[in-house]
């Protein structure tokens, strides 16, 4: 029996595009003789279909494109079977009223041969708003060429139920251990599993696992590309009955490839992960489906000469092409000369749009406007904030004229201690690096400056001679230069030592009592806290962040702005 890997970037709600990126696969498939298409979890609508899945027409029109889709294959692909992840509806009274479902496509008809056991409902995920669960496992048994197969099928978190692993807790159900008594030939697992650090060591190890317990290889295949703040980095591979991986298709890229059951000989070389690639990757892909898939050809950012705007600018411009990146530098009384000479040098290395809009006499203009009108003079953080939004008023007007996405620069850090702006540098259409430290923006920069970025940055089309970033901007101190000789740490405590705070609350969900023990300073504690705290009214009107850890600022993060603990 052979199988065609077909690890897809569908595009959100768009059924019939989908389909005919399926039909399109089948004839690849077919060139290659093999037998079954296997395409990711809802492959048919792109994940994650929120709210979609809750206009009926929507869902009951996937039930004609399906009939057509199977009617297409049968007529130019004979008898090539496919699996397709669909929205399965539930004929009765009760919600809510989905499974979801894989549907075998072949002989010209469609059914349903598994639906979903386990659905998430932590960080990111929330299908237990959209479907029910399925209480059994399920089996599929296929004849080929006079020989018999029973393939078990799981959907994405029915594979996740080792706790010394994944470390989430023992669920009700354990659909791997259900599978034992079934003598099944082989195990698929098609997913839409989106990246965070460290994912795909887990994967490898839960599907290890799985492998191992049952004695049958293994097929993991999952969704690539980007769709709103999720990033699904593909990474879909093969292991054999001992939990070895044998076969590995690409990382943050659409791949296809076939595969014959009696193939146990190793076809990669042994798998290096790479941490700080991967994270650039995640974040260019990011970048580049959120503009495409929203209809943006170019993108707008603030570059102030600072590190935060320098790796945005390098990640839209690995992303879109030099030619559809637009910078402005707007100085300000404040702006040093070295920022000024910084933020160019780099629009230089990088070959984009480099203009310059001075804000020198707008801020004029409002301070005296304040004077004269209330008698007022605006001073302190009020100025500071003054000039952050006359930026970001100027960037979202150039936005809107010219058609561009802008992009936001601020980093995890800021936007943990509310050390941004509303309606200032917050603004944008998409959190570039919202989900990244500040310590973890030095490191990717220092990475990409270094001999270990080489090929990365040809493989991006960025120039391989220079360093990218350049020392200038990597080894100053940070600051946001919104008054006289001002660093971020008047502010805050060195980014080093905030970081692992931060990390600590946010990731690790630590309390007062166990940073204390850990030997956090007690006022420190309780600054931090209270920042954190204070700024949550900010975090609810930023933009989307691209997610990157297990737990963001984002739509994984649900706090209340009112509230007292």
């Amino acid at each position: 029996m052979k199988f065609f890997l077909a690890q897809i970037n569908p595009i959100v709600g768009d059924l019939e595009g989908n389909a005919q990126k399926i039909l399109t696969i089948a004839a690849q498939a077919d060139l290659n003789s093999a037998d079954l298409i296997l395409t990711p979890e809802l492959s048919l609508w792109g994940y994650p279909a929120k709210d979609l899945l809750l206009k009926r027409n929507l869902v009951e029109n996937q039930y004609e494109i399906l009939d057509q889709l199977a009617f297409e294959i049968k007529k130019k692909h004979d008898e090539l079977s496919i699996a397709v992840g669909i929205a399965e509806i539930i004929k009765d009274s009760f919600f809510p009223n989905l499974y979801n479902s894989i549907a075998l496509i072949e002989g010209g008809k469609w059914k349903v041969i598994a639906r979903k056991i386990i659905l998430p409902t932590y960080e990111v995920f929330d299908e237990k708003r959209y479907f029910r669960s399925e209480q059994k496992v399920s089996v599929l048994t296929k004849k080929v060429r006079n020989k018999t197969f029973k393939l078990g099928i799981t959907i994405c978190e029915d594979l996740w139920v080792n706790n010394d692993i994944e470390g989430r807790g023992i669920h009700k159900k354990n659909p791997i251990s259900d599978l034992k008594s079934k003598d099944i030939n082989i195990l698929l697992n098609l997913s839409a599993s989106p990246y965070t650090f460290k994912k795909l060591e887990l994967r490898s190890k839960v599907s290890s696992f799985a492998a191992k317990y049952l004695q049958v290889p293994l097929i993991y295949i999952n969704q690539v590309g980007a769709n709103d703040n999720l990033i699904f980095d593909g990474n879909s591979f093969i292991v054999d009955k001992n939990g070895s991986k044998i076969k590995q298709l690409k990382s943050f890229s659409e791949d296809f490839s076939s595969w014959e059951i009696d193939q146990q000989k190793k076809t990669i070389d042994e798998f290096q992960y790479d941490e700080i690639s991967s994270i650039f990757d995640a974040l260019v892909l990011g970048v580049r489906d959120y503009a495409k898939k929203c209809g943006f050809k170019t993108a707008l950012i603030g570059l102030s000469g600072g590190i935060d705007s320098a790796l945005v600018s390098v990640i839209a411009t690995a992303a879109l092409g030099s030619e559809n990146v637009y910078c402005v530098s707007m100085p300000s009384k404040w702006s040093s000369d070295h920022s000024k000479s910084d933020a160019k040098d780099l629009a230089g290395r990088l070959k984009i749009n480099f203009n310059t809009i001075s804000i020198e006499n707008v801020m004029t203009s409002f301070e005296e406007s304040f004077i004269k009108s209330l008698n007022l003079k605006v001073e302190g953080i009020t100025n500071q904030n003054i000039q952050s939004r006359i930026r970001g008023t100027l960037l979202m007007a150039l936005a809107n004229q010219e058609k561009h996405l802008l992009l936001s620069t601020g980093n995890k850090s800021e936007l943990a201690v509310g050390y941004c702006t509303l309606y200032g540098d917050m603004n944008g259409g998409l959190s570039v690096i919202g989900d990244l430290y500040k310590t973890n923006v030095f490191k990717l920069c220092d990475w990409l400056d270094s001999d270990d970025s080489e090929n990365h940055r040809k493989l991006h089309k960025l120039n391989k001679n220079i360093k990218i970033i350049g020392d200038n901007i990597r080894l100053k101190a940070p600051s946001a230069e919104l008054g006289p000789n001002q660093l971020d740490t008047d502010s805050l405590p060195p980014y080093s030592i905030l970081d692992n705070i931060l990390k600590s609350i946010i990731e690790e969900k630590k309390d007062f009592k166990l940073l204390i023990k850990e030997g956090h300073k007690k006022e420190l504690i309780l600054q931090i806290i209270s920042l954190i705290k204070k700024a949550e009214f900010k975090r609810k009107q930023a933009p989307p962040i691209l997610k990157l850890s297990s737990q963001s600022l984002g739509t994984d993060w649900r706090v209340p702005i009112a509230i007292s603990y």
